[in-house]
């Protein structure tokens, strides 16, 4: 967050809290947490101009569309519209079709821009398979680029590299998707796919955070229709089993399967092992274990 002066804050100098937002109608930096004003000196980025209704936006507007990691070229380069606006004749119109289809090929000239191009399309359909939201997308580009960069491409497929970095990037951002929902998407071996994201998390030297069994809770949750008591009921209930560290040697996925049956047995809103494990892609056994133990150790008793 750019405060007063141009001085970069991070934390709360009262609190510590780094959750900082800017409110643009009073132009005050504030800390979410304690309230504490940062700065009082905001500075607008926005237009000059204002604008009513979006066709008003539209003729205001002066720039093109925001820079992205998603295209090639960044979205930098110039494009000519595919429509004939102006009634130009046959042989104009001619002329400015061959204009436009080498202009469309000279913006791919290179393999890099070719590679890249390729790739970054098949990040896009991936994510839009997977609903993956804009910074998670960006970060594969990001990620992809570095490889490039690197020369990691050579000799492995940029569809399977490109599945990779999209994994990669997932678990950067703390957002739960398995590798045989990337295989889906993507149509790639599982294996292969985890292959080439342990040689990027090697050769780019980047950091992954472990995956908690509380990441894994919600998408449960959502999965098998629980409510927002019953998800709730099930984080506590993690969280006991991890202080007892019941969670330590064990799978993330089987830990936060069976904090979410018992949690449905406590609500009411009963769901069978199978269906929990069928959403973790668990077998029904590992499951069952995992709740035998957490209630055992836990000493959950829930009368029927």
């Amino acid at each position: 967050m750019i405060g007063q002066r141009g001085i970069l804050i991070e934390r709360c100098p009262e609190c510590g809290d780094s959750v900082i937002i800017q409110d643009s109608k009073s132009a005050e930096v504030v800390c979410t947490n304690c309230g504490f004003v940062l700065s009082t000196e905001m500075t607008d980025v926005g237009p000059e101009w204002r604008a009513f209704t979006p066709e008003e936006r539209e003729a205001k507007v002066r720039v093109g569309a925001p820079q992205t990691f998603m295209l090639h070229d960044k979205g930098l380069s110039t494009k000519i519209d595919w429509r004939d606006i102006g009634g130009f004749a046959p042989k104009k119109r001619a002329q400015l079709h061959r204009i436009r289809k080498w202009q469309q090929r000279s913006r791919v000239s290179g393999s890099t821009e070719k590679n890249l191009a390729k790739a970054l399309s098949e990040i896009g359909r991936i994510s839009d398979m997977l609903n993956l939201p804009k910074n998670i997308v960006e970060t594969s580009a990001i990620t992809y680029r570095r490889a490039v960069n690197e020369r990691l491409i050579r000799g492995r497929s940029i569809k399977s590299m490109a599945t990779a970095a999209t994994y990669l990037a997932c678990r950067q951002n703390k957002l739960v998707r398995t590798l045989s929902e990337l295989s889906k998407a993507s149509g790639i071996n599982r294996k292969e796919i985890a292959s080439n994201y342990r040689f990027l998390v090697r050769r780019l030297k980047i950091f992954v955070p472990p995956v908690r069994p509380n990441q894994h809770i919600t998408k449960l949750s959502n999965q098998v229709g629980l409510d927002g008591l019953t998800e709730g009921i099930a984080h506590k209930i993690l969280l006991a089993a991890k202080k007892q560290k019941l969670t330590s040697g064990r799978g993330a996925k089987s830990m936060a399967a069976a904090a979410s049956y018992i949690a449905s047995k406590v609500t009411g809103n009963d769901r069978t092992q199978r269906e929990f494990a069928e959403a973790a892609d668990l077998t029904e056994v590992t499951i069952r274990n995992r709740y035998r133990e957490m209630m055992k150790r836990l000493s959950i008793i829930i009368i029927l």
